[in-house]
C-alpha cells in the first residue's frame, strides 16, 4: 500500500511566523504603518465628528442650564479673576476697563480650550475602555474627538467673547479674520497634546489628578489675566532668557493672537509678528510631534 500524501500539509521546518506571512494572516490589533493608520483615521472621520458631538451634548446633560453652562462657566471664570487679579491685585498694567475686560475674557476662553483638550486627552483611553476593548478602531480617533469637542464649546463661547468685545467698544475690524487661523493653529497644537498625554494617561491613570496642578501653573506663567511685558517690567533682575521664554510659550502666543485679532488699542502694538512664526512652529512640532508618539504605542491601548 502507497503512503497517501497531503499536499496541504507545511513543512516541518516552516515557522509559525513564515506559515502565518504565507497565508496573508497578521497579529491582532498590531500598529499599522503610519500611512496606513493616516488613512485609517480618514475612514473614521464621520465616527469622530460624531463622537465629539455626542460627548458635547451629554457634557451637561444632568445639569438643568444644560448647555448654557458650555459658556457660563468661562465667563464665571473671567469674572472672579477679575475681582481678584484686576480688581484686589491691580494687575490692570494701567489698562482701562474697556481694555482689560475683553482682554481677561479673551485669555480665559482661549487657554480653557488648550486646558480642556489636555485634561480630555489624559482620560480619552482608560475612560473609554469598554469602546476600546470591544472595538478594532484607531484609538488617536478619541483624543482627536475629545479636542474637536472642545473646538465646538469654545466657537459657542465665541459668541459671547464677541458680544463683550463690542460692548466695550471694540467694533469688527479686518483683524477679525485673523482668528481663524489662530483657532485652526492652536487646534493642531491642542490635538498634538492630547495625543501625547492621552499615551501618558493610559499608562499612568494618576496623571488626570496631577495635571490640573501643572495646567494651573501654567495657566499662571502664560499672561491669562495681565500681559506677560507688564509681568518681566515688574521683575527687572529676571535674566533676558525667561522674558524670551515667556513670549514663546504656547498658550501665551495663541492668547495674543486672537487678542492681536479682537483688541484695538495699544495692547496690538505689544504683539510681535513673531508670534505667527512661534504659532506655526509649535502647532507642527507639538501635533505631529504628539500624533507619532500616539501612533508608536498604538498596539498597547485597551489591554488589560
Amino acid at each position: 500500500m502507497s503512503e497517501t500524501t497531503h499536499d496541504s500539509a507545511p513543512p516541518r521546518d516552516l515557522s509559525l511566523a513564515e506559515l502565518a506571512a504565507r497565508h496573508g494572516l497578521s497579529v491582532s490589533g498590531a500598529r499599522p504603518p503610519l500611512p496606513q493608520y493616516v488613512r485609517q483615521l480618514w475612514g473614521r472621520r464621520q465616527f469622530i465628528v460624531a463622537f465629539s458631538q455626542a460627548k458635547l451634548a451629554a457634557q451637561y446633560s444632568q445639569a438643568r442650564l444644560g448647555q448654557i453652562w458650555q459658556v457660563l462657566t468661562p465667563l464665571l471664570n473671567a469674572f472672579v479673576y477679575f475681582l481678584i487679579f484686576g480688581v484686589l491685585l491691580d494687575g490692570r498694567a494701567n489698562m482701562e476697563n474697556s481694555e482689560y475686560i475683553p482682554f481677561l475674557v479673551t485669555g480665559v476662553f482661549v487657554f480653557t480650550f488648550t486646558q480642556s483638550s489636555v485634561m480630555s486627552g489624559v482620560k480619552s483611553i482608560s475612560g473609554n475602555l469598554g469602546l476600546v476593548r470591544a472595538l478594532h478602531f484607531p484609538r488617536a480617533s478619541l483624543p482627536i474627538s475629545l479636542s474637536l469637542q472642545q473646538l465646538q464649546q469654545l466657537l459657542y463661547s465665541m459668541v459671547i467673547l464677541l458680544i463683550v468685545v463690542v460692548g466695550f467698544g471694540h467694533y469688527p475690524a479686518l483683524t477679525w479674520v485673523l482668528i481663524v487661523p489662530a483657532l485652526a493653529l492652536q487646534l493642531v497644537f491642542n490635538i498634538g497634546l492630547a495625543l501625547f498625554f492621552a499615551r501618558l494617561g493610559s499608562a499612568t491613570p494618576d496623571l488626570a489628578q496631577l495635571m490640573p496642578f501643572v495646567l494651573r501653573t501654567w495657566m499662571y506663567a502664560s499672561g491669562v489675566m495681565f500681559p506677560l511685558n507688564y509681568m518681566v517690567q515688574e521683575h527687572t533682575t529676571w535674566p533676558g532668557w525667561v522674558g524670551d521664554t515667556l513670549e514663546a510659550n504656547p498658550a501665551a502666543v495663541y492668547m495674543d493672537l486672537v487678542r492681536y485679532a479682537l483688541i484695538e488699542g495699544p495692547y496690538q502694538d505689544t504683539v510681535a509678528m513673531t508670534s505667527w512664526l512661534y504659532a506655526l512652529g509649535w502647532a507642527v512640532v507639538v501635533g505631529v510631534g504628539g500624533f507619532v508618539y500616539f501612533w508608536k504605542a498604538e498596539e498597547r491601548y485597551g489591554r488589560g
